[in-house]
C-alpha cells in the first residue's frame, strides 16, 4: 500500500488545525514542573536533539484483548513531549473484528483517517440528532469538539485508523467510565442513566469502581 497520499493528507490537516500563534518556535515540555492552562514549561532549547522530536509509537500495534476488542494510543503532550504548546496531537486506533471506541468526547475537534478495514463512525450534536456513515480506506470524517462520538469496526478483518486533534492534551471523557470506573453510587447511576442495577454492578466490576 502506498501510505505517502494519507501521510501528507494527515499532516495537512494537523497543519490546519493548529490555531495558536506561538512566540518561540517550539517548546517540547519539561516533566519536571506542573502543567498550566497553556502547557507543561519548556525545556532548554540547547539541550534538545532531532529525537525529541520524534517518535515511532504510532507505527505499532495495540492490545485489543479487552472488553472494547479495541486499543488508542494518543500522542499527546504527555506521551510525546513535543506537542506541548503546539495545539496538536494524534490517535492510533486499532479495533479487532467487532472492536468500538465507545463513546466519548474531549474538548477539541477530531479527524480521523481510515487506513485499512471499514469502520462505522458518528456523533450526536445537541439536538440529539445522530450523524453516522459507514467509512472505508481512505474516508475521512470530523467530528466537532465536545460532542459525543464513537467508531465500531463493521468489517471482516481488523481495522486501522489514525486522528488528529487541535488541542496539545484534548481531555478524553468515555461515557462509562465516568459512570462505572469511579465511586459514583449504583442508584445515582441507575437515576441519571436508566440502567439495569445489576449491569451497573456488572460494570463496576469490570472497570474498578466501587459503590
Amino acid at each position: 500500500m502506498n501510505a505517502l497520499p494519507y501521510v501528507f493528507l494527515l499532516v495537512t490537516l494537523l497543519a490546519n488545525q493548529s490555531c495558536g500563534t506561538l512566540v518561540v518556535d517550539y517548546c517540547v515540555a519539561d516533566f519536571n514542573y506542573p502543567s498550566g492552562p497553556t502547557g507543561f514549561p519548556c525545556k532548554n532549547p540547547a539541550k534538545l536533539t532531532a529525537d525529541d522530536f520524534v517518535t515511532s509509537k504510532m507505527g505499532i500495534a495495540g492490545n485489543t484483548s479487552n472488553p472494547f476488542n479495541a486499543a488508542v494510543y494518543l500522542a499527546i503532550d504527555t506521551t510525546f513531549p513535543a506537542f506541548n504548546g503546539l495545539g496538536i496531537s494524534m490517535g492510533r486506533l486499532d479495533l479487532d473484528v467487532g472492536g468500538v471506541i465507545p463513546a466519548h468526547t474531549h474538548r477539541s475537534s477530531e479527524v480521523i483517517l481510515v487506513i485499512e478495514g471499514t469502520i462505522l463512525a458518528g456523533f450526536v450534536d445537541t439536538n440529539d440528532t445522530a450523524f453516522y456513515k459507514t467509512l472505508k480506506k481512505g474516508d475521512i470524517m470530523i467530528f466537532p469538539p465536545t460532542l459525543m462520538h464513537f467508531q465500531v469496526n463493521v468489517g471482516n478483518t481488523p481495522a486501522l485508523a489514525f486522528v488528529s486533534l487541535n488541542s496539545a492534551n484534548p481531555g478524553f471523557q468515555t461515557i462509562t467510565f465516568s459512570f462505572t470506573a469511579n465511586n459514583l453510587p449504583t442508584e445515582v447511576v441507575q437515576k441519571i442513566s436508566l440502567i439495569d442495577s445489576a449491569q451497573i454492578k456488572k460494570l463496576k466490576r469490570m472497570f474498578g469502581g466501587t459503590n
